[in-house]
């Protein structure tokens, strides 16, 4: 039985996951965080969630937390880069869903994976990971003989864009073509920008109301499109991810893994 932790309970993602673990086989809560100046310290994890008393109480730090094997952290930068620190310090796995982690921050994270097993993705979706490998294998098919755009919308709170699974998408693609995603990435248009250069890569973002997370990857050619698209209705298909990332990890000492290794897609 692996003991898992989570960081913030109260959120959506939070709650998602304390349902997930509640009727997951092989794993069980036993520490929810909150940041410290929140009202919902010292709650009922499982009444916050809706699923009836749990008797893990809501705490403010790594420091209080009932023991736990394995953390799962969908916060900001700068808590996951330092959740990195304390578990590298205190032999902790992680499972990390945090996007938008500057080079700094993912050289913490790096470094905790050289003693402890962690599993950073930015997606957690089972669907979302087949639709990279799709994405791959479209990419490396149709090759240069089409446009490649990459679509993607979320709900108007989320605060990085492109999302972490759009520019996933963008490096399986770029990948597959040989190419580097930095050199051709395009990152929206305007204005009188000449035919399109068929190397690139776009881009396009929305944020509107309580959109879950959208993704499409398009390639146009002459006469055919052919369109991979994934959309999730509910958090809960990251929240069962995650946990299964968890459960995976039980038996690993140390290193940096991803979805794909999860699902054994590599």
């Amino acid at each position: 039985m692996s003991n898992i932790a989570i960081i913030g309970a109260g959120g959506r993602m939070g709650k998602a996951l304390i349902e997930v673990i509640s009727v997951t086989d092989g794993v069980q809560l036993t520490a929810a965080l909150e940041r410290p100046d929140s009202s919902l310290i010292g709650v009922d994890a499982g009444e916050l969630a809706g699923i009836g008393r749990n008797n893990v109480a809501v705490v403010a730090s790594l420091e209080a937390a009932d023991a736990f094997d394995i953390l799962i952290d969908f916060s900001i930068p700068a808590v996951t880069a330092a959740n990195a620190k304390f578990c590298a310090e205190h032999g902790k796995k992680m499972v990390i869903g945090t996007t938008g982690l500057n080079a700094e921050q993912l050289e913490q994270v790096q470094g905790a994976s050289r003693s402890n097993a962690l599993c950073m993705a930015s997606n957690y979706a089972t669907g979302v990971n087949l639709v990279f490998k799709l994405a791959e294998l479209a990419a490396s098919v149709l090759g240069d003989d089409v446009d490649i755009e990459i679509s993607e919308a979320h709900h108007r709170h989320k605060i990085d864009a492109p999302s972490g699974t759009a520019l996933s998408l963008g490096e399986s693609v770029a990948g597959a073509l040989g190419r580097n995603l930095k050199e051709v990435a395009v990152y929206g248009r305007e204005g009188q920008t000449g035919a399109r250069d068929r190397q690139t890569i776009g881009f396009a973002t929305v944020r509107a109301g309580d959109i879950v997370g959208d993704h499409t990857v398009l390639f146009a050619a002459e006469g055919e499109r052919v369109e991979i698209t994934h959309k999730a209705s509910s958090r809960t298909a990251f929240a069962r991810g995650a946990v299964r990332a968890a459960k995976w990890l039980a038996d690993k000492e140390s290193g940096l893994f991803d979805m794909q290794d999860v699902l054994g897609l590599k």
